[in-house]
Order: C-alpha cells, then sequence, then structure tokens
C-alpha cells in the first residue's frame, strides 16, 4: 500500500480509534482509484450495489499479482477456500449444505435451542466479577463467550475450547490488508491452520464414527474432509473475532452514552433497535478488502476496470448521509435501520444469527447485573486489525455486581 494514500490512512494503527473522519472524507469520491490500482468504494447504495454485482468475486484467487489475498490460498494451507471465498455455483453448494444443521429450513431450532447453554456461560463470567472494583470487558466477557458458542455449534469438546481462543486470534489477523504474505501474523495464521487442521482432522474422523452433537457430525457425510476444515476455520474466524467486537462495541457505545444506557436500563426491550444500530454506528466488521472485478462495472460515473482489486467500506458506508439522517449520531430509535453491518447479498454473514443471540443473550445482562462506574480508558486500546476492528482491553471500574 503506497505511504499517504488514504487506505494506508486506514490501515495505520494511529487512526484505529477513529477512523470516521477518514471515512467521510473517502465518501467525498464515491468510487476511489488508489494509486497501486485499488479501487475504494465508500457510500451506501454504491456499496450495495456492489456487493451484489455477480461481477465482483470473492474469490481471492482472483487477485492480481502484488495484492494480499487474505485467509491464505490453498498451496500455503493445503486446504481448499472457505466458502466465503468463493464464488457460484460452488459458493452455493457449499453454503446450502453448511446451513442444512445450522440453520432454517432444515434447522429452525438449533442456534435458538444454545440459548440456555450459552445464558449459563453468561452467567459464569458474570459470577467472576464478584469482589472486584475493575475488569477488563473484553479479556472477562467478551473474549471467551463466543468460543464457547462456536465450539458448542462444530461439536468441539468443552476441554479443548482453550485451543480455539489461541487459533481465533492468529486466524482473524490472516484478514488484515497490512498482513502481508510472509511477515509474522501470517506465519503465525498459517501455523494456527495447520495445528487446527490436525486437530480438526481427528475430530471429524471421530464424529464420522461416533456422531455427536454439533454441525460437524451432521455435515461429515456430505463434505470432504478438506471442505469441512475450511468450514470450521471459516465458522471459527467469523463466529469469535466479530462478536467479540460487537459486544465490546455495544459496552463501550453504552458507557459513552448514559443517556441511552438509563433508558435501556428501564427498558430491556430496547435492546433490539438498540444492537441494531450499534452495528450501524460501530459495525464489527469496518470494510471487505477482498473483492476483483470479473468485468469492467460501472459505478458512480467511474469504470472499475477488469481484473481491478476492490474494498468495499461498510462502515463509511453505514454513516452515509445521503442514507442515514444525522449518521454520526448513536440513535437506538433510528427508522428503516438498513445497516450493513452483517454485509449484504449472496455473502451476508453466515453467522448473523447466532451473533445476534449472543448479542441478545449477552448484554441486557451484563447491564443488568453490573453497576458500572466509568471507562478507565477512552479511547481503549485496540486491535491492530483494521478490517475486525474493536478493542483489544476495554477496562472499566465498576461498583457492584446483582445475583
Amino acid at each position: 500500500m503506497t505511504p499517504g494514500t488514504i487506505t494506508a490512512q486506514i490501515t495505520d494503527y494511529a487512526n484505529r480509534a477513529d477512523p470516521y473522519p477518514l471515512y467521510a472524507e473517502l465518501r467525498k469520491t464515491p468510487v476511489r482509484r488508489e494509486d497501486d490500482g485499488t479501487y475504494v468504494v465508500s457510500t451506501y447504495e454504491e456499496v450495495r450495489s456492489l456487493a451484489n454485482d455477480p461481477r465482483l468475486s470473492n474469490d481471492t484467487r482472483n487477485r492480481p499479482p502484488g495484492h494480499a489475498r487474505p485467509g491464505q490460498p490453498a498451496e500455503e494451507t493445503g486446504l481448499p477456500p472457505s466458502f466465503i471465498f468463493t464464488d457460484p455455483p460452488v459458493h452455493d453448494r457449499l453454503r446450502d449444505t453448511i446451513n442444512r444443521p445450522f440453520g432454517p429450513p432444515h434447522s429452525p431450532r438449533f442456534l435458538d435451542g444454545l440459548r440456555g447453554e450459552l445464558a449459563k456461560v453468561v452467567t459464569e463470567l458474570l459470577d467472576a466479577f464478584e469482589g472486584k472494583d475493575q475488569v477488563d470487558i473484553v479479556e472477562d466477557f467478551s473474549y471467551p463467550l463466543p468460543v464457547t458458542a462456536i465450539c458448542k455449534v462444530l461439536g468441539v469438546p468443552r476441554e479443548d475450547e482453550p485451543r480455539f481462543h489461541v487459533w481465533a486470534d492468529a486466524l482473524a489477523s490472516s484478514l488484515d490488508p497490512q498482513s502481508g504474505g510472509g511477515d509474522e501474523s501470517q506465519e503465525k495464521a498459517q501455523r494456527a491452520r495447520q495445528d487446527m487442521g490436525a486437530y480438526l482432522t481427528d475430530l471429524i474422523e471421530t464424529k464420522r464414527r461416533h456422531p455427536g452433537p454439533g454441525i460437524l457430525s451432521a455435515l461429515a457425510p456430505d463434505m470432504t474432509p478438506a471442505d469441512l476444515e475450511a468450514t470450521a476455520v471459516l465458522l471459527l474466524v467469523a463466529g469469535h473475532e466479530t462478536t467479540v467486537n460487537a459486544i465490546t462495541n455495544t459496552t463501550l457505545t453504552l458507557l459513552r452514552h448514559p443517556d441511552v444506557l438509563q433508558r435501556f436500563l428501564q427498558d430491556p426491550g430496547l435492546a433490539v433497535p438498540l444492537i441494531e444500530e450499534v452495528l450501524r454506528y460501530e459495525p464489527p466488521v469496518q470494510f471487505v478488502p477482498w473483492t476483483t472485478a470479473l468485468a469492467d462495472i460501472d459505478v458512480a460515473g467511474t469504470t472499475i476496470p477488469k481484473g481491478s482489486p476492490v474494498w468495499l467500506m461498510l462502515a463509511a458506508a453505514n454513516r452515509d448521509p445521503q442514507r442515514f439522517a444525522d449518521p454520526d449520531r448513536f440513535d437506538p430509535d433510528r427508522k428503516d435501520n438498513e445497516h450493513l453491518g452483517f454485509y449484504t447479498g449472496i455473502h451476508y454473514c453466515f453467522g448473523a444469527p447466532l451473533a445476534r443471540i449472543e448479542l441478545h443473550v449477552a448484554v441486557p445482562e451484563l447491564f443488568r447485573r453490573v453497576t458500572f462506574s466509568q471507562l478507565l480508558e477512552d479511547p481503549p486500546p485496540y486491535r491492530a486489525n483494521a478490517v475486525l476492528r474493536g478493542p483489544r482491553h476495554l477496562p472499566v471500574a465498576i461498583e457492584g455486581l446483582t445475583a
């Protein structure tokens, strides 16, 4: 990435705490060509249109030489691309297969059936706050919960969950466009894939012989071991890092808006519009940097040439004043809030239903039981990743814990 370009500024850690002024600058040119040939699309209608355009490919094998290929290509991992990095018809076949044990219409009660178990985990995590006058919301609450959730979805034994925490961190780093092919984060990601792949090979074989709970058992007869491993890796990243950020961003946003927090404490029914507004206002996935034009595409008076890398700036589109009135204001009463926090089109976030369940189990209970005093760092320290943007730590002072 050329130093001084706006994409370089966006990926610069110095701007991680508040990238929104950069996004506002981007929107002045809805489709902008960077010096390296990347096209950056930042306004709502244009992002939404391209995300639904079959001429835009998610298959990172279509990336031109010299541009990052997030997710590590097959020749480096021994695995085929996960379905998020494929196009139809392969994408549709894999996604339809994976969805059968995961959600409607084939398994309408699977995710909802996890609520009770997730509620128990939330209770255990909050019980551990007892006697403390400060906690780190990330380390003590939002980070442990999603790994437990995705392990339950996959059917991973509880005693093996700690391994997945380590793998999730390493794999998420590989989605950052700053993580070039040979740097330390990519090497860690490759090792994590190898270690997780070896673990999953054994687990999948066990599930084939002795089916049990979780979608690995359900999918084992219908998918190759390699496709099943690639899917499990994807679900770990998509099901963990994004939900950690969503829970943490919701907590931070509420603590920064005490008037809204007070309303929420008095009216827990506000949770639905409040959480959807956070997904617009502080989305856990800021942009999608791995798409490629398969043909010349005319957008907002600009032609994106065939073969060009394209970044779709979801967080910028979510604050487009042409789509959302007063977009920089956090407003849970916002109407027609069709945000792009979970993307759109055929690549709409597969794990969105699970993420929403986790948010609706975790956030109301967190604020019901914990009396917060103040944020101890604002802005808090952020993760290095510009794509999956969220605080690395969120230290807060607390006054007490209710039963």
